[in-house]
Parts: structure tokens; C-alpha cells; sequence
């Protein structure tokens, strides 16, 4: 079973996220790590190889020098090798730019039995990026996983939804988002920590992967973010004082809110 996991290095949730001045997410000023959400996909690629006791699983990202950490820290977690796509020329891409470069990689290294992605980055939480990916591939897209299983050429999913639950089922190769109710990602061992040290880890360019600057960027993104405002701080609450009417007040709260 050959592997690839697509993951994101992403600010730090609980840092103080700010934009740069030309409204792109700042990545320098602010601690990033290894996508929560892209944590679960992870895990399932070593899960599914640890069940069949054979399979090699690739990790690839894109970014800048510092989401070199993302790639370590799925190492350490066991996987085999990873991909670290690294060109000035990326910054600042939309979804299409993406799924393009990611596309290109993947075809790079070869076709995978399966491709596994989060089901969104905690940066940009627009969940489009699998299924552009899918379609660049020519694969079938499989989302929102929150079960997921292998067996004899196919793969099937459990997708949970507000009313009802749904079994999908597709042959391989393919690409499969999951959720975070998929499973629970191990934290790398002392043993894990030390092997990734060992793990090959190659960085390609936009070159390397037969990709025109003039397709990615900033400059060539299918949408302008035009101005971007701080979140005010937050207000005090109002302290209603209960001299007899503490419920009536709570009530007229309530509905002036539309809670009620």
C-alpha cells in the first residue's frame, strides 16, 4: 500500500494570528506547527499500514523553510519519508494554486494507492482543496471520513452528517479527507523522535515539478482579500442588579437576542 499524506504547516490556534499588509496570513511573526486536522490523516495512513504489515507512506507539504516542522513531526510520528515543496513564488496561493502544485507532486512521486488529507487546514477551514486535488488527479474523492477502512482494492467510509449516516464506498486508487472523529493521533515516541532523524526528506521547487510561477502566488489567486480589520476586544457584559425583576430582564435579554 503506497501512501501520500497531504498536510499544512498553519499558525498556532491559540497565538494572536494576525495579517501582513498585504492581508495574507502573517506565518513569520507568529508560532506554527503541524495542523491539528491534519494530524487525523496521519494517523490513519499508519493505521491502515500497521493493520497490513506492509505499505510505505509519504508525507508532502508546501511552504515556506518553516513548514520543514510539519514534515519532522509526521516523521516522528512514523511515517516513511517525506516532500517538501519550497519556492518564494508559492506564497501567498489560493485553493486552485494549491491543488495544483500538491497535484503535481503527487504525480512526481508517482501514483499512490491512496491519497489522505485532513478535512480542512485550521488556517483557511475552506475544505475545497481535496476534492480540486481529486479532480487534478483524475481520482475519485472520498470526504469527511469519520470511519475508514482497506480491503481488497477498495476503500469505504462512514460519513456522519446532522440527520443520517452514510457508507460510501470506492475502488483504488482514490483520495479520502477525513474528520476529527476518525481516530486519535498518537504523540511521537522518544524511539519515533530519533528514527525521523534517519527518515529521507527531499524539497522540490516549482522547477522540479514542471510548474510556471505564473500559475501560483498571490498575484495569480482567483480572489483579492481587499482589507482586513482586527477583532475588537472583548466587552464587558452587562451586570443586571436582581431587585424583583432579575427574570423579566433575562427574559427581555433573551428575546432581544432572538435565544428565545
Amino acid at each position: 500500500m503506497n501512501i501520500v499524506v497531504c498536510v499544512k504547516y498553519v499558525p498556532d490556534a491559540q497565538s494572536d494570528r494576525t495579517f501582513t499588509e498585504d492581508h495574507t496570513t502573517d506565518r513569520d511573526g507568529v508560532d506554527g506547527l503541524l495542523s491539528e486536522l491534519d494530524e487525523y490523516a496521519v494517523e490513519e495512513a499508519l493505521k491502515i499500514v500497521e493493520a497490513t504489515g506492509e505499505g510505505e507512506i509519504t508525507v508532502l507539504t508546501i511552504g515556506p523553510e518553516a513548514a520543514a516542522d510539519a514534515v519532522k513531526k509526521s516523521l516522528q510520528m512514523g511515517v516513511d519519508k517525506g516532500v517538501h515543496v519550497l519556492d518564494d513564488a508559492i506564497a501567498g496561493s489560493d485553493a486552485p494554486a494549491t491543488s495544483l502544485v500538491l497535484a503535481e507532486a503527487i504525480t512526481k512521486l508517482g501514483t499512490p494507492d491512496l491519497v489522505l488529507t485532513g478535512m480542512a487546514s485550521t488556517d483557511g477551514t475552506m475544505s475545497v482543496v481535496p476534492a480540486m486535488l481529486a479532480e487534478r488527479l483524475g481520482l475519485p474523492q472520498v470526504t469527511y471520513a469519520s470511519e475508514l477502512t482497506v480491503s481488497e482494492g477498495t476503500v469505504t467510509i462512514r460519513r456522519d452528517g446532522d440527520t443520517a449516516s452514510e457508507t460510501i464506498e470506492s475502488s483504488l486508487p482514490a483520495l479520502v479527507s477525513v474528520t476529527d472523529q476518525i481516530n486519535e493521533p498518537r504523540y511521537p515516541s522518544f524511539k519515533g523522535i530519533m528514527a525521523a532523524k534517519k527518515k529521507p526528506v527531499e524539497t522540490w521547487s516549482l522547477a522540479d515539478l514542471g510548474v510556471d510561477a505564473g500559475q501560483v502566488g498571490q498575484a495569480n489567486a482567483w480572489t483579492e482579500v481587499l482589507e482586513t480589520t482586527k477583532r475588537p476586544p472583548r466587552e464587558q457584559g452587562e451586570i443586571v442588579t436582581d431587585e424583583g425583576e432579575g427574570g423579566s430582564k433575562l427574559a427581555d435579554f433573551l428575546a432581544a437576542q432572538k435565544f428565545v
